[in-house]
């Protein structure tokens, strides 16, 4: 009879003390991890948004790099992709060429060009898509949202609480002498 009883207890399943008590744990661990996870959506939007800046500004050294080696001379050889050269002028425009094609320059520094230009500007210049020449479309798959007006790209990172404070701009030079700016991160949407 023994044998019995203690079989009809194994299959009854669990009791409500032992539910409860469960459920007691899991929604501690629930109030606990869940502020940490959207933390770390968080993070991982600035970090998203701060290696946007770091190509941008690594993007407008080296053009403006290849202009000063290039001290004003034209190349001979056509860019990849295209059937141009670039001019690489330090002047209010200019070209220089990159392993996917030519970039538009102003005073030596990447473009604040309007996405899907003929010659395309800093965006292009700084990868942020994986197509050389993107679209709104492209840099939307890719997480960002990018304006251009008035010489000034701004970058923002998609998904943020309030993208308009996620971001941060590239200016590109008004006159000779002076650099293309790339601003500081704004992380308060993020």
């Amino acid at each position: 009879m023994k044998a019995n009883t203690m079989k009809q207890r194994a299959s009854a399943g669990f009791t409500l003390i032992e539910l409860v008590i469960v459920i007691t744990i899991v929604g501690i661990l629930a109030a606990v991890a869940l502020p940490r996870f959207v933390n770390l959506q968080r993070e991982a939007r600035i970090a998203k948004l701060n290696a946007a800046r770091g190509a941008v500004a690594a993007a407008a050294a080296l053009v403006h790099a290849k202009v000063l080696a290039s001290n004003g001379v034209g190349d001979s050889a056509v860019c990849p992709g295209t059937a141009a050269t670039a001019n690489n002028s330090s002047g209010a425009t200019g070209t220089v060429c990159s392993e996917h094609g030519i970039i538009a320059a102003v005073y030596g520094y990447p473009a604040s060009a309007a996405l899907g230009a003929a010659d395309p500007g800093i965006v292009a210049a700084a990868g942020l898509s994986a197509k050389f020449n993107p679209s709104a479309d492209d840099l939307s798959a890719e997480g960002y949202t990018v304006t251009v007006a008035g010489g000034v790209t701004r970058v923002e990172v998609t998904g943020a609480s309030d993208a308009t404070q996620c971001f941060f701009t590239y200016t590109q030079p008004t006159d000779a002498g002076v650099a293309g700016a790339v601003s500081g991160v704004t992380t308060t949407g993020c």
